[in-house]
């Protein structure tokens, strides 16, 4: 009875110590593709490096041990699957983004005069839909990933129909970010 507890806390602390590091590992691997994507490729080499150093410590610890259940594959897969979640949360708090935004409203003048009273920067386009005659304006307007969220609630409380669509921005250079400095 002994030998089965010491069997069993040996397996239980493998597999614990397998999905933790597996959280690890992945969590770096999705922050180092993020860090790469956004151009970063020094910053996300040293993520790399640590990240498949930590890979192949919990790889051969999994595969280089006498015990062949099936919890060491479940644990490696779940600590996978937590790391891609983990390495998602974490990626979007410390990793931000400048945003383009463009909507297309027929309450372009009540919507900009807003959005300025709340401190972004736009510009207005004269644009033409399908129909000829049927005017409206295109909105743009620059920002980051933090304030998406009270921009879009502005539109929906101004124009709840507005058609809008936001690109991640690469490179911003000359003119207005925002009025304020805090942008």
């Amino acid at each position: 009875v002994n030998n089965n507890i010491g069997d069993f806390m040996e397996l239980f602390l493998l597999c614990l110590k397998i999905f933790f590091i597996r959280i690890l590992d992945v969590s770096l691997g999705t922050v180092r593709t993020i860090i790469t994507i956004r151009g970063k490729a020094w910053l996300a080499s040293l993520v790399g490096f640590i990240e498949l150093f930590v890979w192949f410590v919990v790889v051969k610890e999994a595969l280089n041990t006498d015990n062949n259940s099936i919890f060491i594959a479940f644990s490696y897969a779940g600590g996978f699957a937590t790391g891609t979640y983990i390495g998602g949360l974490i990626s979007s708090k410390i990793i931000h983004s400048d945003l383009t935004i463009q909507i297309i409203t027929v309450k372009a003048d009540i919507l900009a005069s807003v959005l300025r009273d709340n401190n972004y920067a736009v510009s207005i386009l004269d644009i033409k839909g399908m129909n000829e005659d049927d005017s409206k304006k295109l909105l743009l307007l620059q920002t980051n990933d933090r304030k998406l969220s009270s921009i879009r609630k502005l539109i929906r409380d101004i124009d709840n129909k507005a058609f809008v669509f936001i690109n991640e921005t690469k490179f911003v250079f000359n003119g207005y970010y925002g009025i304020k400095k805090e942008d």
